[in-house]
């Protein structure tokens, strides 16, 4: 009986809790990459194919927004790739690497620009891009210049 108690005991302490946490945390950053690369060949087969239809169909006159819309596909892609690069990092180092987030969030706001209808994109919409841009950015400068002192 007292061996129960002691094996419950260990089961249930704190240690055996953290750690069943972090096998879950793999488990399911593992799940998460697996979905991932399937967005990313969906992503990819979806740009394909918008090309080969804006070529095949261009009209005259229409190249310019087809390319924007490329563009947005290829940022789409190039997003997919580094929140990937995001899980995958977790996955080695058990740590979520603040300066591939940041990037992550600067490419999506790059994208965000470059397809950005400005017919109907209100004045506060792109100055919060602007001030999104501006705070990322500056982050990223933080980041980075703090990470190249703890190199040296």
């Amino acid at each position: 009986m007292k061996k129960l108690v002691q094996l419950f005991t260990t089961a249930t302490s704190d240690n055996s809790f953290i750690h069943l946490i972090e096998i879950i945390e793999v488990i399911v950053a593992k799940i998460l990459s697996l979905l991932m690369l399937l967005v990313i060949f969906a992503s990819i087969g979806d740009l394909g194919i918008f090309i080969v239809k804006e070529i095949l169909t261009a009209r005259e006159g229409s190249f310019s927004q087809a390319l924007f819309k490329t563009f947005g596909l290829f940022l789409n892609v190039l997003i997919a790739l580094e929140i990937l690069e995001n899980i995958t990092g977790y996955l080695k180092k058990h740590v979520l690497q603040v300066e591939l987030v940041i990037v992550t969030s600067l490419i999506a706001i790059a994208r965000k620009i470059i397809i950005l209808d400005l017919k109907v994109t209100e004045g506060i919409e792109i100055i919060g891009l602007g001030i999104a841009i501006l705070a990322l950015s500056i982050s990223y400068l933080i980041i980075r210049s703090s990470s190249d002192k703890r190199e040296h």
